[in-house]
């Protein structure tokens, strides 16, 4: 939870808390009632999750058999049984930032290739969309030492620190291609603002491949590489970007956040960072439509996509593949099988044609009820 001012300040040692993750309300000494509540609450959340294991064998498909690829997002190794368990697609984000916070040297190619291989023998056949490093911003690595910035993220962050330093870069890149060969290994570069940083990534992507072809190291020649689209300038540049990928995946986040210019963790902004916005989803929509148009598909990663009524809007919009936490997985594909493509269609229709957040919110809260249906244990 983030965005809560002084609060730790505000609360004396040992005084109860309750945290409410999905309403964002924190109660201090909490009431017997308040306290009572809350542990029905959370035995009610466990007992619809535990029946929402019934769904893991089963596709994410609207009633009317439109299908939609749930994965999941990881930081870690470790966090692979959770995603096979909760019968993710695959793996729509492997951040791979851990590899450099972790350490104070930087990985070896050797280090990342075990890594990454291990990752994709235990997901094997699914795929695994490996972000290349997405350092700056909030993340810094103790090995390069940057001067400091006023606005880090509008800085020397994503992409644009790997093209700085092209040799670390070109690491990471021999790595992910040599684990290509032990499963279905897809690359994705951060944080693009366009055509000439897409360009450049892929003619270093070449440089290394030949490397390895140099060196008779076996690695995935098809390897699919895609973009993230999370600065509005990509958004825009959409048709355009679409010629030299396979992929689009919209880090909404990010695009949320450059989009309306907020801070999502500064306590005096964050209610301003709506994922409902009108402008949001428009350019969502834009970005699929063009990604479509030039036959690629387009996944979507970040918070929207863990929100059930936020997840049938994105399939309503094109989105092809959503991917979360591993644990949002149940509940959304219990949504996406309970409605029909075309009715999640005429949802995000009628969304795009309104003017405010609160519209949207309105629209969503009187529709979506309408259209689901509850379908019988099969």
């Amino acid at each position: 939870m983030v965005g809560v001012g002084n609060i730790a300040g505000e609360i004396g040692p040992g005084e109860p808390l309750i945290i409410d993750g999905l309403t964002g309300k924190i109660i201090v000494n909490p009431t017997r009632e308040e306290i009572e509540r809350y542990r029905r609450l959370r035995r009610e959340w466990r007992a619809r999750f535990s029946a929402l294991g019934r769904l893991r064998t089963l596709p994410c498909e609207t009633r009317d058999g439109y299908l939609i690829d749930l994965s999941a997002n990881i930081e870690l190794p470790h966090e692979v049984p959770q995603v096979l368990a909760h019968g993710a697609d695959g793996i729509g984000l492997f951040r791979t930032e851990f590899l450099y916070l972790s350490q104070d040297q930087l990985p070896t190619e050797e280090e990342q290739f075990k890594v990454y291989r291990s990752v994709l023998s235990r997901l094997n056949p699914r795929s695994v969309i490996f972000r290349t490093m997405d350092l700056g911003g909030d993340k810094f690595m103790s090995q390069i030492t940057l001067s400091r910035e006023l606005n880090p993220f509008l800085g020397l962050r994503g992409i644009r620190l790997c093209l700085q330093y092209p040799e670390i870069f070109k690491t990471q890149l021999r790595a992910i291609l040599r684990a290509s060969h032990y499963g279905k290994a897809r690359i994705m570069f951060p944080m693009i603002t366009g055509l000439s940083e897409v360009r450049q990534s892929k003619a270093i992507l070449e440089e290394v491949k030949q490397e390895l072809v140099a060196e008779g190291q076996p690695f995935d020649g098809g390897l699919e590489v895609g973009i993230m689209i999370e600065v509005p300038s990509a958004a825009l540049s959409a048709e355009a970007l679409a010629k030299e990928v396979d992929f689009f995946s919209i880090g909404t986040n990010d695009l949320i956040q450059y989009t309306m210019a907020v801070d999502r963790v500064n306590e005096h902004v964050a209610h301003l960072y709506d994922p409902h916005h009108p402008s949001v989803l428009r350019l969502i929509r834009e970005v699929a439509e063009c990604a479509h148009k030039h036959g690629i598909w387009a996944g979507l990663c970040g918070e929207m996509a863990s929100d059930p009524d936020l997840a049938s809007l994105l399939a309503g919009m094109g989105i092809d593949e959503l991917s979360m936490a591993s644990s949002a997985i149940p509940q959304v594909k219990q949504r996406i099988r309970q409605v029909s493509i075309a009715d999640l269609q005429e949802l995000a229709r009628d969304a795009l044609a309104l003017s405010t957040s609160e519209e949207v919110r309105d629209m969503m809260a009187e529709n979506i009820p309408a259209i689901v249906h509850i379908r019988k244990r099969r």
